[in-house]
């Protein structure tokens, strides 16, 4: 052998080992590119879950104290619909005061995307918004339609707060 033989086969193993040096960073290199983009991806979604749940405490933040608010509503609506006309003349004030104090709470309510659901005798009977407390058959009607309101209901936002409940007539006989 000569001796150029002899150097190029003792810089072999060399040439080897910078390969696969070469190989093992590489490789290195790519699994910290992808752990690098996974970080990213998951920093990019926390930020967006984190943005969600603002938003959403945000609009549904109130739910608890809208739903503790409601049988103040009731009582209100309750005590207007139970004044005579009579009682109307003589307190009218008191009747006033009543009506005044039940707008402004429908005021806060709707300021803050409470919104009530009041359907209407002869409407038809919806089971997202509704919830039939009975069921009975009145001549007149078709199957599916209120017959009666016991309470309003109300949306939060898009979310559905507290069901109407409403009397559904049946089959007539």
């Amino acid at each position: 052998m000569t001796e150029e033989n002899k150097d190029d086969m003792t810089d072999m193993p060399e040439m080897l080992d910078d390969t696969s040096e070469l190989e093992a960073l590489r490789a290195e290199r790519d699994e910290l590119r992808d752990r690098f983009m996974r970080a990213l991806a998951d920093a990019e979604n926390a930020r967006k879950r984190a943005d969600r749940d603002r938003r959403e405490a945000e609009q549904y933040g109130g739910t608890r104290l809208a739903r503790d608010l409601l049988p103040v509503h009731d009582n209100l609506r309750r005590a207007l619909d139970a004044a005579t006309e009579e009682q109307r003349e003589q307190a009218a004030a008191l009747i006033e005061g009543v009506e005044l104090t039940m707008r402004e709470l429908l005021n806060v309510m709707t300021k803050h995307g409470v919104t009530p659901i009041a359907p209407a005798i002869g409407d038809q009977f919806d089971p997202q918004h509704h919830q039939a407390m009975f069921e009975a058959p009145v001549p007149g009607t078709k199957a599916g339609q209120i017959i009666q309101v016991m309470t309003e209901g109300f949306m939060i936002h898009d979310r559905l707060l507290r069901p109407a409940q409403v009397g559904v007539s049946s089959t007539p006989a």
